[in-house]
């Protein structure tokens, strides 16, 4: 099995340039294979089709990523702290790899829904990690008590995604990770200017 990895490891990472740079409805099984340097039939001695490919590698990319951050927000004393570390993490992994991040926010999203319905399942694991900062944070006294854990989750995540989105259609023509402690800031303060009423 263990001589199996690195070629496996080596399609992934050819997967994710041939779809980033052609389209994941262009890229056919012999362009990845060609990017990846094996023979067409090889891919098929690890994926069952282009489709396990996507799912395999979104599966790969975001498990290491989620590992990670399990890992380093452990370092950080409050969910404050640990909800800006997992936003500069997120930022920093996607401008670190241009064509992973075409391949997570755009290409992911234009492929059929049974698809998407895998590609979601993967996901939980990084949104339960939001969960526990946010509960976390609820428990400690960080966060309001009341917080509908449910909605902050989906408005924390909304708003990173969105983020790396239009920066990636913006062509990456600003620093991603520099806007992290920003975004940080709205997420924990809203729009509000404490002090005042509203």
């Amino acid at each position: 099995m263990k001589t199996q990895k690195p070629k496996y490891m080596q399609i992934i990472d050819a997967a994710v340039i041939t779809i980033a740079e052609n389209g994941y409805h262009q890229s056919q099984v012999s362009k990845i294979a060609k990017q990846a340097g094996v023979a067409d039939g090889t891919i098929y001695l690890y994926f069952k089709n282009k489709e396990d490919i996507l799912i395999s590698l979104f599966r790969e990319k975001m498990g290491h990523f989620i590992n990670d951050l399990e890992e380093v927000t452990k370092t950080k004393n409050t969910a404050s702290e640990k909800l800006l570390l997992l936003i500069e993490k997120h930022f920093r992994r996607l401008s670190e790899d241009h064509h992973l991040a075409i391949v997570t926010q755009l290409e992911l999203r234009q492929t059929n829904k049974d698809l998407r319905f895998k590609i979601n399942d993967i996901l939980k694991g990084y949104l339960k990690l939001i969960d526990k900062v946010l509960d976390e944070g609820t428990k400690n006294g960080e966060f309001d008590p009341k917080l509908n854990i449910r909605l902050a989750r989906q408005m924390i995540f909304g708003t990173i995604d969105e983020t790396v989105t239009t920066w990636i259609m913006n062509d990456h023509k600003y620093d991603l990770i520099s806007l992290a402690p920003e975004v940080h800031r709205l997420l924990i303060n809203g729009c509000g200017n404490k002090g005042k009423a509203i």
